[in-house]
C-alpha cells in the first residue's frame, strides 16, 4: 500500500470519531504535499486540528484591554499544534478578532477572514474597516475577521533579540558597505540567527508558510464556515495560495493582493525585488522634480539624486540627531518606495535638510523606543517565516558577489535585501523545499488577483505568474501605479472589482486594467502629513520586507 493512502485511510478512520470532521480536502492536500515529498502525517495532523476546533468554535469576548479596541470588535483565540505531524502534542493559542456582519440576516455571506502578509503583521485591526465607506456594502455581508498568525503579537510572540537592540551602527553604508562593516554584519546576522533557534527550540522549523496555511484550515474550522471566504496581501497572499493548492474543495472565494512570486521564494526574491525597488524609487524621484517649485530640490531625477546621496553622505559622517545614519535614512525612504502616500512628507524632510533643518529627518527616521518590541517581533517572524519558507545558500562568498553585482544596477537596495535576510546563511533550521502552487482547471471556483503594475515590494511578473498557476482566476492590475497592497486602498476601480467579486463571486476578464489612483499632492513642509500612519488602507498593510 503506498504511504500516502495508507495515512489517508488512518487519518479517515481516526476522524470518523470525531464530530464534523472535514474529511472533503484530505486527498487533495495529501496528494500534493506527496509530490512535494513531504510527509502526509501534516495532512492527517491538519484534519485532526480541524476536527477538534470546528468542535470547539472561538468563545468571542471583550478584548483585551491593553489593546484598546471599541467594543464592536469582539476577541478570542483558536489552537492549533506547534507540529502538524504531532497534533495532539505541544499546542499554541492564535487571537482572532471579529466584527460582526451590519447587514439584515439575509445579506449574511459569512466569514471573511484577512491575513496582512509581511510575514510579521496581525490583521487584528482589519474588522474596524468596516466602519469605513469602501468596506461597509462588504461589512454588511460578511462578519469581518482578523488575526495573528503564529509568532505575531497578540498570539504567543517570537523575538529573537532584546527589543531596542540596535540592528546597525548609525554610520553604516547602506549602499557601498565596508569590508569592515560586511564583517559585522556576518557576525550580527549568525547571532540573530542563534536567538531565533533560542527563543523558539525546535518549534523554530514550524514558522512557515506551509504552517500558515494550514492554521487557516484551522480557523476556517473553528469559525464553523464549510468553505473558506478569504483575503490575503503579499506574504498572505501567498499563504492563500497554499491553501488553494492542498484544499481546494475548501474555498469559497479568494483575494490574492499583491502576491509574491511563487517560483522566487528565499534567496532568489531578492534580486527582483531589488531591481523593483530602484526602478519605484525613481519614479519616486521623477515625482519630486516634477514639483520643483515646492521642494527645490532639482528639476530632473538626478539632480534629486545627487541630492539625496550628499544627504546619505553627511548623516554618515554625522548623524542626525546622533540616531539618524544612512541605514535609518534608507529605511525612511524604503517606506516612500513601498507607499507613495508616504511621498510628500519624505520629500519634505529632504528638502527641510538641504535648507539646513535636519528636525523633521530626525522625527521621522528616529527609532521610536515604544514600538521597539513590536518591531523587533515583525523582524523575528518574517526572518523565521523568509528562512523557512525558501533555499538560502550558506556561502558568504556567494552572497558577496551577487550583491556586488546586482549594487551596479540597483544600489538603492540590493544591499538592504541582503542585510535583510542575512541570518538565513546560517539559518539552524531544515532547508524546505517550496510546495508547487497550482491547481489544474476545474479545481477551484474563480479567484480574484490584485496587483499595481510597478509595485517594488512584490514585482508585479508575481500577480502574472500566479494568474496562471491558479488555473480560472482573474487578475485585477493597477496600470502605472506602484504602491503596495491596493485593495481596499485609494483606486475606485480596483475596489469595484473587489467588492462586486466578495458580494457576488463574479470575476472580471482574465486581465483587466484599471487606471492609476491619483499621485500624491505636493505639500509644504508644514501640510506633510503621512496619511497612511492612520489611514484605513494601513489597516490591510504587512509590514514590507526588505
Amino acid at each position: 500500500m503506498r504511504a500516502t493512502t495508507r495515512y489517508a485511510t488512518a487519518g479517515a478512520m481516526l476522524l470518523a470519531a470525531l464530530p464534523a470532521a472535514p474529511v472533503a480536502a484530505a486527498p487533495a492536500a495529501a496528494a500534493a504535499e506527496a509530490r512535494q515529498g513531504a510527509g502526509a502525517a501534516e495532512t492527517i495532523g491538519t484534519m485532526i486540528a480541524a476536527a477538534r476546533a470546528r468542535a470547539r468554535g472561538i468563545a468571542f469576548g471583550d478584548c483585551p484591554e491593553r489593546e484598546m479596541l471599541p467594543a464592536s470588535l469582539r476577541c478570542g483565540t483558536f489552537t492549533v499544534p506547534l507540529d502538524y505531524a504531532r497534533p495532539l502534542g505541544p499546542q499554541t493559542e492564535l487571537a482572532v478578532s471579529r466584527r460582526a456582519a451590519t447587514g439584515d440576516a439575509p445579506e449574511h455571506q459569512g466569514a471573511l477572514v484577512y491575513h496582512p502578509g509581511g510575514p510579521g503583521a496581525a490583521s487584528i485591526t482589519f474588522p474596524l474597516l468596516g466602519e469605513w465607506a469602501a468596506w461597509r456594502k462588504t461589512a454588511r455581508a460578511y462578519d469581518l475577521v482578523g488575526y495573528a498568525p503564529r509568532g505575531v503579537a497578540p498570539s504567543p510572540a517570537l523575538s529573537c533579540r532584546p527589543p531596542g537592540e540596535a540592528a546597525e551602527t548609525p554610520n553604516a553604508s547602506p549602499e557601498h558597505p565596508s569590508p569592515a562593516e560586511k564583517r559585522a554584519r556576518i557576525a550580527r546576522a549568525r547571532t540573530y540567527a542563534d536567538g531565533c533557534l533560542r527563543a523558539a527550540g525546535p518549534a523554530l522549523r514550524h514558522y512557515s508558510s506551509l504552517d500558515g496555511a494550514r492554521d487557516l484550515e484551522v480557523l476556517r474550522a473553528a469559525l464553523g464556515e464549510e468553505r473558506l471566504t478569504f483575503m490575503g496581501t503579499d506574504q498572505g497572499a501567498y499563504v492563500g495560495a497554499l491553501y488553494a493548492t492542498l484544499f481546494p474543495s475548501h474555498v469559497r472565494r479568494m483575494v490574492f493582493d499583491s502576491p509574491p512570486d511563487v517560483r522566487r521564494l528565499g534567496y532568489r526574491s531578492g534580486p527582483a525585488r531589488a531591481r523593483a525597488l530602484e526602478s519605484r524609487f525613481e519614479d519616486f524621484l521623477s515625482w519630486i522634480a516634477r514639483h520643483d517649485a515646492v521642494y527645490g530640490l532639482g528639476t530632473t531625477p538626478g539632480a534629486v539624486r545627487s541630492r539625496y546621496d550628499r544627504m546619505r553622505d553627511e548623516v554618515a559622517r554625522k548623524p542626525a540627531g546622533g540616531t539618524v545614519g544612512p541605514g535609518r535614512l534608507q529605511a525612511a525612504f524604503l517606506g516612500a518606495v513601498a507607499y507613495d502616500d508616504y511621498w510628500a512628507v519624505r520629500a519634505a524632510a529632504l528638502s527641510a535638510y538641504a535648507q539646513g533643518d535636519p528636525e523633521p529627518l530626525i522625527a521621522q527616521a528616529s527609532p521610536r523606543p515604544y514600538t521597539a518590541k513590536g518591531d523587533e517581533n515583525a523582524d523575528a517572524v518574517r526572518t523565521a517565516v523568509g528562512c523557512n519558507d525558501g533555499r538560502w545558500p550558506a556561502d558568504w562568498r556567494v552572497w558577496d558577489r551577487d550583491h556586488t553585482e546586482l549594487a551596479r544596477s540597483a544600489p538603492f537596495a540590493a544591499w538592504a535585501e541582503a542585510w535583510a535576510t542575512l541570518p538565513c546563511a546560517s539559518w539552524p533550521g531544515p532547508r524546505h523545499r517550496p510546495l508547487d502552487v497550482r491547481t489544474g482547471r476545474g479545481g477551484l471556483p474563480p479567484v480574484l488577483i490584485l496587483a499595481a503594475e510597478r509595485d517594488g515590494v512584490t514585482p508585479y511578473a508575481g500577480a502574472v505568474e500566479l494568474r496562471r498557476r491558479l488555473r480560472g482566476s482573474a487578475l485585477v492590475t493597477e496600470r502605472g501605479a506602484g504602491s503596495h497592497g491596493i485593495g481596499g486602498g485609494e483606486n475606485t476601480c480596483v475596489n469595484g472589482h473587489l467588492e462586486t467579486y466578495l458580494l457576488t463571486g463574479r470575476v472580471p476578464g482574465t486581465d483587466t486594467g484599471c487606471a492609476p489612483h491619483r499621485e500624491p499632492n505636493p505639500v509644504s513642509l508644514h501640510r506633510a502629513v503621512p496619511r497612511g500612519d492612520d489611514g484605513p488602507e494601513h489597516l490591510l498593510r504587512g509590514r514590507a520586507a526588505f
